[in-house]
């Protein structure tokens, strides 16, 4: 693992493989670089694949207090370390700081963000499940907290749900869920500034499952709405996590992007 120091001290670790153009990947709620392994050597051919532990995961350090601010100052960083302008790639909360981290930089050139949490008119989760879920991390019930998460917030089917447990990532994701509740504070309370967005003019993909809860596909269509030079495009039959269920068609939906997107080609709904 490579390191470099983000704007508050913290040290922010990241693994290098591939070659080609930059592309970095944020991984999303209770997970770290880990969760890229299986799907990394499909990009390695064409890009230089820079997939980060984010702040309190994996081999990364954290600060004493937690903000977005700080998450979008370690991508813009990392992004800045490196020799030309990366791609970046977010997913769901990773998006999120994605999309704050290309606000503060020149040196991301093209977003992808896959279903980022954003506040609606809606309520985020049903009542009372930040409390439950504290309360089960309180008595050490880590598992419990991750699942009250993946399937109450996330709302992830239970056929999907149990191929997500099997997966090797499944273990960390256990020890990580202590990271949860601040990034729930964090979307309650998040300003959708849509003057602020309106002048990030680089070119986004706005990934979207087509199968995915309503939630989702209202936070992507307000993105759209809002950034100037942004396309969506929906998977068919997907939901939170194609990169586990359909990696082929998350693959060629990527590389279409990253690959043929033009800056000045106009958007697309």
């Amino acid at each position: 693992m490579e390191q470099i120091t983000s704007h508050d001290g913290t040290i922010i670790s990241y693994k290098r493989s591939g070659s080609g153009p930059p592309l970095i990947l944020v991984h999303g709620t209770t997970a770290s670089h880990k969760r890229w392994e299986s799907i990394t050597p499909r990009f390695e051919p064409y890009f230089t694949i820079i997939a980060m532990d984010r702040r309190g995961r994996g081999e990364s350090g954290d600060g004493p207090e937690y903000n977005l601010l700080r998450e979008a100052e370690d991508i813009a960083a990392l992004a800045e370390a490196l020799e030309e302008p990366a791609a970046v790639f977010g997913h769901s909360y990773g998006g999120l700081c994605s999309l704050e981290a290309a606000l503060l930089t020149d040196k991301i050139s093209k977003l992808i963000i896959y279903e980022a949490p954003l506040p609606t008119d809606e309520p985020l989760y049903p009542p009372g499940v930040p409390e439950r879920m504290q309360e089960a991390i309180e008595l050490g019930e880590l598992e419990t907290a991750l699942e009250i998460m993946i399937r109450e917030v996330v709302n992830m089917p239970d056929e999907e749900f149990e191929m997500y447990r099997q997966l090797p990532m499944w273990k960390e994701r256990v020890k990580i869920a202590p990271t949860i509740p601040r990034e729930m504070e964090i979307e309650l309370s998040y300003t959708f500034d849509r003057q602020r967005l309106s002048g990030l003019t680089i070119p986004v993909l706005l990934l979207a499952g087509g199968d995915s809860p309503p939630f989702f596909q209202k936070t992507t269509g307000m993105l759209h709405d809002v950034l100037p030079n942004s396309r969506i495009v929906s998977m068919p039959g997907q939901q939170h996590i194609a990169m586990d269920t359909n990696p082929d068609l998350f693959v060629k939906e990527v590389l279409n992007f990253l690959e043929m997107h033009q800056a000045d080609e106009p958007a697309i709904d």
